[in-house]
This record gives C-alpha cells, sequence and structure tokens, in this order.
C-alpha cells in the first residue's frame, strides 16, 4: 500500500501521508500550477510538471533521500518545417511544432531504468532514457498521416494525456489523445497503430461516428494485474475492452456515461470508478448530487457511491487525472476543480473529506 498522496494543484504541489493522518503539508512551488506529478516506483524519483504561462513549460525533479528539487530538461520539438502540409477540407489547422503543455507522465518498465514517457499538448509523444535529462519526440507516431485530423478536445489542440505501459512487456505501450483516439505499439515506439474500433463520436456527422482516428477518449486507464483489460471515460460514454484494445464494448452508466475521470483496480479487472456528470456546456454533477460510480462486473451494474461526499447541491468536476486508486485496490484519492480532496479506505464505500479549500486539483497521485 502506498501511504504517500501527492496533489498537483493550480497553486502549487500538496503532499499527505497516512503517517501524518492525511495532513497537508505546506505546498512546494507554491502559487505555481502544477500540470503532472509522478513518482518514480523504480527508484523513488519524484517528479513534478509545471505550466508557467509566458515562461514556458518547465519540468522539476527530486532525487529519492535528496531534500531540494533540481530542474530538468523539458521535452523540446524538433525544428518546425517551414512548408507543412495543409489540412485535408474538414480537418482543424495543422498543429505548431511547440510544447504547450506537459499532460501525462509515466514511467517506462522494471527493464527500462531511466525511461520516461510524456505525452504533451500538442499531441507529441517524447521518451527520455536518462531520467529526465534528455528528451526525444516519438516520431514514428508524430509523423503518421492520421495525426493531421486530430483536433483539440477542450484544448486548442490534441494532447496525449494517457500513456499505459504492459507489466508484461515494456515494449508495449497504449496512448490516449484527445481527440485523436487510442494508439499501441508493440516494439517500443516504433510503429503504431489505431485501436479504437468499437468506440463512437456523435459530436461527429453520421458518417464520421465511428472514425478510430477522431475519437475523444477522456482518460484511459489499464489493469495492472491482467494489463488486456482497459477501460475509458470517453466524451460519448464509458467504453472497456477485454483484448487489449482490439475492440471497444459500449457501457451505460444509470446516471451519466459522460465524464472525466476513471480509475481501474490493479487485480480486478472488471472493477472500475467513474465520476459521473452532464456533458458538454453544463459540466457539473448530474441534478447536483456529487457520486463516484462502481462497477464490480465489468459494467453490468453500477452501484452510486456517495457516503461522507457533500450533500446537493454540488458542482464540482473531477478531472482526467482526478482520481486514482492504490495497488490494493482499497484506497482511493479523488480531487475537485473547486479544491475539494477526498479519501477512501474502502474501494469508495466511504469517503473522507480532507480538505475543501485547496486550489483546483489537477491531478492525485499515490506514491
Amino acid at each position: 500500500m502506498r501511504d504517500r498522496l501527492l496533489v498537483a494543484t493550480r497553486k502549487g504541489l500538496f503532499t499527505l501521508s497516512a503517517q501524518s493522518g492525511w495532513s497537508l503539508s505546506p505546498p512546494e512551488f507554491v502559487g505555481e500550477p502544477v500540470s503532472m506529478v509522478l513518482t518514480d516506483p523504480r527508484d523513488g524519483t519524484l517528479y513534478a510538471a509545471l505550466n508557467l504561462g509566458h515562461f514556458g513549460v518547465k519540468l522539476w525533479r527530486r532525487r529519492a533521500g535528496e531534500a531540494d528539487w533540481s530542474e530538468c530538461a523539458v521535452p523540446v520539438y524538433p525544428p518546425q518545417p517551414e512548408s507543412l502540409p495543409e489540412a485535408e477540407p474538414g480537418n482543424p489547422p495543422v498543429a505548431p511544432w511547440s510544447l504547450q503543455q506537459l499532460w501525462s507522465l509515466e514511467a517506462g518498465g522494471a527493464d527500462q531504468p531511466g525511461r520516461l514517457w510524456a505525452g504533451t499538448i500538442p499531441g507529441g509523444l517524447f521518451c527520455s532514457d536518462d531520467g529526465g535529462d534528455s528528451w526525444s519526440l516519438n516520431r514514428p507516431l508524430w509523423d503518421r498521416p492520421e495525426r493531421l485530423g486530430w483536433f483539440g478536445g477542450g484544448y486548442d489542440y490534441p494532447g496525449i494525456h494517457s500513456v499505459c505501459v504492459d507489466p508484461r512487456d515494456s515494449r508495449h505501450v497504449t496512448v490516449a489523445v484527445s481527440c485523436g483516439g487510442v494508439w499501441q505499439s508493440r516494439d517500443d515506439g516504433a510503429s503504431w497503430t489505431c485501436t479504437s474500433t468499437g468506440m463512437h463520436a456523435d459530436y461527429m456527422p453520421p458518417e464520421r461516428r465511428d472514425d478510430p482516428n477522431i475519437q475523444d477518449p477522456h482518460r484511459l486507464a489499464q489493469c495492472v494485474g491482467q494489463p488486456d483489460a482497459l477501460w475509458v471515460q470517453h466524451h460519448n460514454g464509458i467504453f472497456r475492452s477485454s483484448d487489449g484494445g482490439a475492440l471497444w464494448q459500449d457501457v451505460v452508466a444509470p446516471t451519466s456515461s459522460f465524464g472525466f475521470a476513471v480509475a481501474v483496480h490493479p487485480h480486478e479487472p472488471d472493477t472500475a470508478w467513474f465520476v459521473p456528470a452532464v456533458k458538454d456546456e453544463c459540466r457539473i454533477p448530474v441534478g447536483g448530487r456529487f457520486i463516484v460510480h462502481r462497477t464490480r462486473d465489468g459494467g453490468q451494474s453500477f452501484d452510486a457511491l456517495d457516503a461522507g461526499l457533500p450533500p446537493p447541491p454540488v458542482y464540482d468536476l473531477v478531472y482526467r487525472h482526478g482520481l486514482a486508486v492504490d495497488d490494493t485496490g482499497q484506497r482511493l484519492a479523488m480531487g475537485s476543480t473547486t479544491g475539494g480532496l477526498w479519501l477512501s479506505e474502502n474501494g469508495g464505500d466511504q469517503w473522507q473529506c480532507l480538505s475543501t479549500h485547496l486550489p483546483p486539483v489537477y491531478a492525485v497521485r499515490f506514491g
């Protein structure tokens, strides 16, 4: 069980631990937007990505046992060609070759010391093999002609927000793009295949509804114990796959199938959690009731969990990375756009409020 919780917010990085009774520590990077945080499970190194607007994206690292942070390299795009292919009719403008945000950060496999993967806006996947000292753009994915059809889902440009490394084979990497579908590589990023079959995009014209390249997965999660089990919270619903993403099945939740966050039990592939909301222009809890959906049977039924959560009316929204489960599958954490932070020690049956006055929460992670 991981006894430390990292909370990345619009105004700094907060740390809580079980030993301190889950009390908040003073923030680090106080006043600065922390878009992503990662504890590398292989060596304990902590990484924090900051989005400083005019001052750009920064990445900081603190090695295990050290007290101070040190700045490391950030992903840098190659020089943009003077002549870029024009977008086809009906497609969005071509994204610029410049880093807008570091949206996802994941460690490589146990057999890849120093390997990090970073997903960015505008849709680039970067790799580091030296713990963040240097980065390289994965050109096989970036150069796919289908990328010209990707477009922003909430941001102006597309972004890679989810990266899953198969614990059985570190060369097998799955990423989710908003809006660009799910892509997989089985050769350490040398080649890629779009694997979004079964998803549907009701925001597109009927003839493009099933196009795998324009799907909007809001978040992708993988069952660590059974990696062929994948769950996606999508703009148009919940989808699950039991065959490694070859085919996705639509799952209907009773309150709402719209939301941003999903967490999957690390050992039980049919158990997953979601935070439902009213979609599109509203993006608030349905009927002002703030709940967490849990399924234990692969989406055939759902529990609506709200014990310990604030009573209605509530207007909290949980971002893509605002819901996390630890490696036992029992401890969950959830942070909201209005600064609420909750913890459950029993799979979501009961929630404990840790704070109601944090800055907007971008990501929560156990480490």
